[in-house]
């Protein structure tokens, strides 16, 4: 049964609402969404940051990059912290128009790099990214192996394939994160492989993902040029299409091993509870009667709804 209609009759008809809201009156006695935390663009943050696939930014020392073509528009976007020199987070959406594939990694072999084309971010500061080769090969997990960290993509290079250069922009240093290699090319390249088949089933895939580096009991450790290495990695997801929105949080722990037959609902969490793991509010763009729906519905009706 199709994911969408898997869920009971009563869940079916909160999702329902979260297509329409409750809407409020405004003093013009024209009715009008409430949206207490919602993200408001000024001079000096991007246009983007009130779309849906947002979570609210934190200000203070990090700042809201967003990498785009001219064709394409919006590649990505990231919060960037000066201060701790990592990235928050990173968002994006999946769409029918940029699903197609039109590059591959592999081509990058062809080209005068010879290779994958991980350089440093043009927008920010050369010495608050991790430099391109060596900074994570040359630090190791912690667990007394000599198991040393991949530049894990946030955004997977395989999302952005629609142009050569959406896909090379998912190869700047601020869109890495340091991932021991039985998580990057495990658990973590399936749960990004499974997003991508998600996506086929809806109108929008709205996507936010990243690495804890806010609390130090979520901190795994350092490179050797004291980049945080996190100990969790997570995935918020949001989905539209006719029957309304849903949404569903991905929370795994970055461990030297393999858990590449592991089943993926083990990892679901609702998006509260991601919220509460991770301090970070997903989704604020939405209306507040619409982002509490989707966000408060119990686990295993969330991971009914998705097919877990």
């Amino acid at each position: 049964m199709n994911g969408w209609k898997a869920i009971s009759m009563a869940i079916i008809a909160a999702v329902a609402l979260s297509a329409c809201g409750n809407d409020s009156e405004d003093n013009g006695g024209n009715k009008a969404e409430t949206n207490a935390n919602k993200n408001i663009a000024t001079a000096n943050t991007p246009a983007e940051i009130t779309h849906l696939e947002f979570p609210k930014v934190k200000g203070g020392s990090s700042e809201v990059i967003v990498h785009s073509t001219a064709q394409y528009g919006m590649t990505y976007a990231l919060e960037w912290d000066h201060t701790k020199r990592a990235q928050r987070w990173t968002c994006f959406e999946i769409t029918a128009a940029n699903r197609v594939k039109n590059w591959s990694r592999y081509k990058w072999n062809s080209t005068s790099w010879g290779g994958d084309p991980f350089q440093l971010d043009p927008k920010v500061p050369k010495n608050e990214q991790p430099p391109v080769r060596g900074e994570f090969s040359g630090s190791y997990y912690p667990d007394g192996g000599k198991s040393y960290y991949q530049r894990g993509h946030i955004c997977a290079s395989e999302d952005r394939v629609y142009s050569k250069d959406a896909n090379e922009q998912t190869f700047y240093m601020t869109n890495m994160m340091p991932q021991v290699g039985n998580f990057n090319g495990k658990i973590w390249a399936k749960l990004e492989e499974r997003v991508r088949t998600l996506a086929l089933n809806t109108d929008t895939l709205f996507v936010c993902k990243g690495g804890t580096i806010d609390n130090s009991e979520q901190i795994l450790g350092y490179t050797r040029s004291r980049f945080i290495v996190p100990r969790y990695f997570f995935m918020a997801l949001l989905a539209k299409n006719k029957l309304g929105y849903k949404a569903i949080g991905f929370w795994v722990e970055h461990l030297n091993e393999d858990h590449s037959n592991d089943k993926l609902g083990i990892y679901a969490v609702n998006i509260a509870d991601l919220e509460k793991k991770t301090g970070i509010d997903f989704f604020c763009n939405l209306p507040d009667d619409i982002e509490k729906q989707v966000e408060t519905l119990d686990i295993d009706n969330v991971k009914r709804a998705w097919g877990f």
